[in-house]
């Protein structure tokens, strides 16, 4: 075993590994009635993270268990610090006495026993289930079982003593002792069952004793207690009480020795102790509170420790026991060692056989081990000795030292929070307590609280930066009105500095040491409140940086590092930063001089002589006179930097076999920690070996090159190393924002849960994220991490690989391999920070790609990479070590062997960033340079389908012509077209002619055009229209304009009027347009050929008759499975256009038409629905397009014009804007009633006529002599009836008993008859014909009229027809006689 003097101790905190909102709950009952409330927190109580009871336990089934008494005692947390399970919580109702214990029973539970002050002791049964997961929160049947202690009062302050899973002790306050022994162990059905028995240290002799003098009634009051170790058959229980009365008390008997302890040392041993001796009876007691003052060792032994707070030389003495034969007897007492004076002991423990002690030293913890076995204690007592175990040194962050930290450039603000951020500096929650403090402190300040104090943030490190300082403000001078920079930054200093303190204060209690455990490799293990730690052994930089700092000297052969030190330590902290950030951007840099010119050139500019003084530099120039070979020195401390101790590789090598492939978090975290303390050390070295180059600068020029750029390059390392271990994990997320946000219901129930609802959860809840050097040393060393932490931190330091370097003009692998970690981790700004300590070599510039394409800097990294593609294929350039570099961080482990395999890799890897148009460029440039037996299919769709949707047309549509692969070529065509059309880059698509893929792109869009919603842009109808249109398909254009009508038309089945009207527009726009293409057409072919497709339900369709194409096509000669289709011709189209044009001016006149669905269906109700609205222009127009009947129209043309003619103005108030207002109605003369009869005039001459027998005038006839008896019709009209069907005309006016009328007609038809007899005499018979039936039906119905009932002139008329129809007899009979004679 390793001495004392080797080792040094390494802790973490336990909120950096896990939230305490993020551990589990489980709240315990008891069956107490009346059970109190737990006692409320004080002020002076420590923060309730921080236990008040810390222990371990180990075993080969669990590993390393932490248990602590958090919360005041009212929570029960058990941390495994060898596995990755979660810490699980146990909240009591009231407070838990110390001390609880843990056990393992049967290898497959563990059982924790508590006893609280109410009275009751608790076994809490938590099952074991596997190595990796050691519990759940599902807990078996009976797992908490309580037990009514009975001979206690309703509170218990006692000293609990657990001997294992049967036994517990209570050491009460009156020198008592309670014995609990387990008869029975329940399980998931049965309670446990104890027995009782109480002991008291009080006999007849000690009565009368006590009796005659009495002392104080505090002084058996029990402080201490211990029992033999687990596992052991011995039962017995040792208490030390406030009088330093030492007694054993069996399990049958009690007390059976005591033994009262002197108050200060004394050598020697008693041979025959009495019980109850009073020598030496100390006149101050001990401290009331539970102490560690007894351990018990294999004899039975007991070591008891008596403190001695007054003493100067020590902190108390420690006496030897033995117990054999249940008696105590003194074998031997030695003292503590000298530093342990005005310390308090907080632990000890024999360990390994050695005497292991844990002191408190003004919140410091500190171990001191005996130099000799306990079991040669007696025999050579003269050569005790003590060897003290420290932590590595820290600077702590007074305000001095931050003074010093503002020494170096940057601002004020970013210097704070690094420093307080930093690793190992202040744990997760002692910067979350110290936010919560001061930001409760900045809301109390009068005056509305600062925008920062009430703004949500999404990390812990965010809202300390955003809230320290935030109620500082800039102000003006009074008098000047000068903005008072200095007053600002002395204040937010103060600030800070008062952050900072609170900080420290709270990170004080978090270091206070509580116990001592053991363990897997019996190495020891140290708790504090909210650390855990181990002891580990020193290596050689933290041994000699201890002894330097001391002072306490080294061995000669580190002769020129002690004088290096004492350089460093003789300049100053401001000339040590100068230098310091002179030597960082020398390393930076690009070096382009020799090193030494460089040096002397600093030396020069610097003034770093002046800091010294005279007699400071006349030393150091004697020191080095004494050194026989500087050059050899200097190179030990590269050494030492670089290097590893021997007893630590030689340990590496031992367990190298044996080591497990993943460690626990907990182990992560110290061994990453003592990486950190060990490379801080080596970084001091190496910069005080550069102030002493910088001190030797004039001889310089006598080293060898080679030894100087080894020291920039260590340096180098070393601070790459450095920089990492100060980088904090900064992305923690917070569950919660703390600036008086309302608390959300899972944080309320985790606080509820662990008592804490009193705290601000504004940060942590989640899981913390691990710091850099951690999360490196996982990545790096995973078969390393549960090593002892020497042999991890160096494995870990050495597979880094950069304190190797021997010349800051390289990048080895191992370097550039750092930074690609950093960078694969997410840790960007510290790769960019490492990166820029590295040489631009190919391997480098790798990884700045792939940096740049991480934080957005595309056209950088893109640059980077066609940069590095020279680097590639067989003529390359690239030296070896380059070569090793760059092939690591490739894909393979290995070099491309071509360019075209690079430049398939950078475009794979900008298409995983989702960077289509770097991807795009990269396959180009692989395609150029790809092989000819490669199969570029896939290049070729990158190209084409990356340029498509980048929306580079003329590109994509030069690849896709370009590409050998047909198949691609159509797909490609396709999705162009597709993208085109969504980008609305119509004109560019018109424009390309898609050679040899014409029907790909017509066969697209016309798919497009049938199936997508014609509403929504883009409109794929219009495109394939324009297509069309472009190429000279005017029937295949009309036909997608016609389509996209049909779909229109099934879509404005709607009640909605503003939708209707903005289908039906676009659905007249799709008409007229497909009108305008077959008109272009030959009248004989405008027509197309489309599907006949089932209507869907509702759809508002055209009443016309629809043709089939295939309606006499045979089913035995084709298929009867096609679909059938339809012609629709110009025609067609236009009437369709008609009546929606119509149906849409309808609604829009009266919206309520389309809830009557069914009233505008057919083009008959359409014009009935336009004459009773007086719309004649449009009711014709669409009559006479549509081929409807128009004798209703005409009908009620007819009555409004006699209307006008009776009323005008009863006929003016209705709506007769269009027909009787029209431009061309109101510029004819005369009146409304003569424009309107013209209106109706005109309508007759354009509408009717022969063709249709003129009987939209025989119905104006009708309608008018059916209204206005009185009034003959119109002359023109009758002229119009006359010419045409003066038959018609004559039966109508007998119909209407006009027989003046008919008379005048009759006989008027009777003399043109006779008239062109005369003029044209008929060759044959039968040649002219006369209606004489009619005739003679007038006659014989004006012959019943009485003379009174015709008028005078219808008289005469029918005189003149009877005396014209003689006539005409007897001329017709002398013409038949001609004729017969002629034949």
């Amino acid at each position: 075993m390793a001495t004392a003097a080797d080792k040094v101790l390494v802790a973490t905190h336990l909120s950096d590994v896990y939230a305490p909102t993020q551990t589990a709950a489980i709240a315990i009952n008891t069956s107490k009635p009346h059970a109190p409330f737990p006692p409320s927190p004080s002020d002076d109580d420590p923060p309730q993270e921080h236990a008040n009871y810390s222990s371990f336990f180990h075993s080969v089934q669990t590993g390393v268990i932490l248990l602590r008494l958090i919360h005041n005692g009212l929570i029960i947390e058990l941390v495994s610090l060898s596995t990755e399970t979660p810490p699980i919580r146990f909240v009591f109702p009231y407070t838990v006495l110390p001390n609880p214990a843990l056990f393992l029973w049967e290898g497959r539970e563990l059982h924790i026993l508590a006893v609280t002050a109410t009275g009751s002791l608790y076994r809490l049964v938590v099952p074991v289930q596997n190595p990796h997961q050691l519990w759940g929160t599902h807990m078996v049947s009976n797992w908490c079982r309580e037990y009514h202690l009975k001979n206690v009062q309703d509170y218990v302050e006692a000293l609990v003593q657990v001997q294992g899973t049967h036994t517990v002790a209570l050491a009460l306050t009156d020198g008592s002792l309670i014995r609990l022994d387990a008869e029975v162990i329940g399980d998931k059905a049965n309670p446990d069952h104890w027995t009782e028995n109480v002991f008291h240290h009080t006999t007849f002799l000690t009565s009368i004793t006590s009796f005659l003098h009495q002392g104080p009634t505090e002084a058996s009051h029990i402080v201490a207690a211990a029992s033999h170790p687990q596992p052991t058959d011995i039962g017995h229980v040792w208490t030390l009480s406030r009088d330093r009365t030492l007694r054993l008390w069996t399990a049958r008997s009690g007390c059976t020795s005591a033994k009262t302890l002197p108050s200060l040392a004394t050598t020697g041993r008693e041979l025959t102790p009495s019980a109850g001796s009073s020598s030496n009876k100390p006149n101050i007691l001990l401290d009331p509170a539970p102490q560690k003052l007894i351990a018990v060792y294999e004899g039975p032994n007991v070591l008891v420790f008596i403190p001695t707070p007054s003493s100067a030389s020590s902190g108390g003495f420690f006496q030897v026991f033995s117990a054999f034969n249940d008696n105590l007897q003194l074998i031997e007492t030695f003292e503590a060692s000298r530093e342990s004076a005005h310390g308090h002991l907080q632990d000890f423990a024999i360990i390994g056989g050695y005497l292991h002690t844990l002191w408190d030293r003004q919140g410091q913890a500190a171990i001191e081990i005996l130099n000799i076995p306990m079991s040669d204690v007696a025999t050579d007592i003269n050569r005790i000795a003590w060897r003290v175990a420290l932590y590595p040194y820290e600077p702590d962050l007074t305000p001095a030292y931050l003074d010093e930290l503002l020494l170096t450039p940057g601002f004020l603000t970013d210097t704070f929070f690094s420093a307080v951020v930093r690793p190992g500096v202040f744990s997760n929650y002692t910067l979350r307590t110290a936010i919560d403090q001061y930001r409760d402190a900045c809301l109390s300040l009068p005056g509305p609280p600062p925008a920062p104090l009430t703004t949500s943030y999404t990390s812990l490190a965010e809202q300390i930066a955003s809230i320290v300082g935030c109620t500082v403000a800039l102000t003006r001078d009074t008098q000047t009105g000068a903005l008072q920079h200095e007053r600002y930054w002395i204040s937010l200093k103060r600030d800070w500095e008062g952050f900072i303190a609170r900080c420290r204060n709270i990170e004080h209690s978090a270091r206070w040491p509580l116990a001592l455990g053991i363990g897997p490799r019996e190495e020891v293990l140290i708790a504090e409140r909210e650390r855990t730690g181990a002891l580990a052994v020193e290596d050689l930089p933290l041994r000699l940086h201890r002894h330097l700092r001391a002072d306490l000297g080294t061995e000669s052969q580190f002769a020129v590092c002690e004088i290096a030190w004492s350089l460093r330590t003789r300049m100053g902290a401001r000339a040590l930063r100068k230098l310091e950030g002179r030597m960082v951007d020398l390393t930076q840099q690009e070096i382009a001089f020799p090193f030494a010119d460089i040096i002397a050139d600093t030396a020069a500019r610097g003034g770093f002589r002046d800091a010294l003084g005279e007699g400071a530099e006349s030393w150091l120039v004697g020191r080095l006179q004494s050194v026989s070979d500087l050059d050899a020195g200097a190179r030990l401390v590269l050494d030492l930097v670089g290097g590893f101790d021997r007893a630590v590789k030689m340990e590496e090598d031992e367990v190298e076999l044996l080591l497990p492939q993943r460690a626990s978090v907990h182990t992560r975290m110290l061994a990453a920690a003592y990486a950190a303390h060990s490379v801080r050390a080596r970084y001091d070295f190496v910069l005080a070996l550069l102030a002493l180059l910088v001190f030797l600068a004039g001889d310089l020029g006598r080293w060898d090159p080679a030894l100087l750029a080894e020291v920039f390059a260590v340096f180098r390392g070393a601070a790459m190393l450095r920089y990492a271990a100060e980088q904090p994990a900064l992305g923690a997320p917070l569950r919660s924002a703390g600036a008086g946000a309302g608390d959300d219901a899972d944080e309320i129930a985790a606080r509820l849960r662990t008592l804490g609802v009193s705290q601000n959860g504004a940060a942590g809840a989640a899981a913390p994220a691990p710091a850099l050097f951690p999360c490196m040393l996982e990545q790096i060393c995973t078969g390393q991490g549960d090593a002892p932490l020497p042999v991890a931190a160096h494995a870990f330091l050495d597979m880094s690989g950069l304190l190797q370097a021997t010349s800051t003009a390289h990048a080895a692998r191992l370097e550039v391999l750092w930074c690609e970690r950093l960078r694969a981790l997410g840790f960007l700004d510290a790769a960019r920070e490492t990166l820029e300590w590295l040489p631009r070599t190919p391997a480098v510039m790798y990884v700045w790609a792939k940096l740049w394409l991480d934080v957005g800097r595309d056209a950088d990294a893109a640059g980077a990479m066609d940069n590095l593609a020279g680097n590639f294929g067989p003529h390359n350039a690239l030296s070896f070590e380059d070569a090793d570099a760059l092939a690591a961080l490739l894909p393979g482990g290995q070099l491309f062997d071509s360019i075209f395999g690079f430049y398939l890799h950078a475009s794979s890897m900008f298409k995983t960033a989702n960077l289509t148009d770097y991807e795009v460029h990269f396959a180009r440039l692989a395609l150029s340079n790809a092989p000819s037996e490669w199969d570029t299919t896939d290049l070729w769709h990158m190209v084409i389908r990356g340029s498509t949707d980048l929306g580079y047309w003329d590109d994509a549509y030069s690849a896709l012509l370009s590409t050998p692969h047909e198949q691609l070529r159509r797909d490609g065509a396709q999705h162009l077209v597709h993208r085109m059309c969504e980008e609305h880059a119509i004109d560019r698509l018109m424009s390309y002619n898609f050679v040899g893929v014409v029907d790909e792109v017509e066969s697209s869009l016309s798919f497009k055009a049938r199936n997508a919603d014609p509403r929504v842009q883009p409109y794929y109808s219009r495109i394939l229209y324009t297509w069309y249109v472009t190429h000279g398909d005017y029937r295949n254009a009309a036909l997608a304009m016609y389509q996209r009508a049909r779909k229109l038309a099934a879509l404005s089945n709607t009640a909605e009027p503003a939708q209707f009207f903005a289908l039906a527009e676009q659905q007249l726009e799709a008409l007229v347009v497909a009108l305008n293409a077959l008109a272009l057409l030959d009248q004989e072919d405008a027509w197309v050929v489309l599907p006949l497709v089932p209507e869907p339900f509702g759809s508002r369709q055209p009443e016309r008759k629809r043709r089939k194409l295939t309606k006499h096509v045979p089913e035995d000669k084709f298929s009867g499975g096609k679909r059938d289709s339809e012609i629709v011709k110009l025609s067609d189209v236009v009437a369709e256009y008609t009546l929606l044009s119509a149906q849409v001016d309808l609604i829009r006149k009266d919206p309520d038409l389309l809830r009557a669905g069914a009233t505008l269906r057919s083009p008959e109700s359409v014009v009935l629905r336009l004459v009773q609205t007086n719309r004649f222009n449009l009711a014709l127009s669409t009559a006479r397009t549509l081929d409807v009947d128009m004798t209703d129209l005409f009908s009620h043309l007819t009555r409004q014009c006699l209307r006008l003619s009776r009323n005008p103005d009863a006929v003016l108030a209705e709506d007769t804007t269009d027909w009787l207002l029209t431009d061309k109605v109101t510029s004819w003369a005369g009146t409304h009633s003569d424009r309107g009869w013209r209106y109706l005039r005109q309508s007759l001459e354009r509408h009717d006529g022969p063709d249709v027998d003129l009987r939209y005038s025989k119905v104006v006839f009708e309608t008018i002599t059916g209204l206005e008896r009185a009034s003959a019709p119109p002359p023109w009209l009758i002229h119009r009836l006359e010419e045409h069907h003066p038959e018609w005309l004559i039966r109508a006016c007998m119909r209407f008993e006009m027989f003046e009328l008919a008379l005048e007609l009759t006989l008027a038809l009777l003399r043109k008859a006779e008239s062109r007899l005369a003029q044209d005499p008929p060759k044959t018979a039968m040649s002219t014909w006369l209606p004489y039936t009619l005739i003679d039906q007038l006659l014989v119905a004006t012959n019943e009229q009485t003379q009174s009932e015709l008028s005078k002139r219808a008289v005469e008329l029918r005189r003149d027809l009877h005396l014209e129809v003689s006539n005409g007899s007897r001329r017709a009979q002398k013409l038949s006689s001609r004729l017969y004679q002629e034949l």
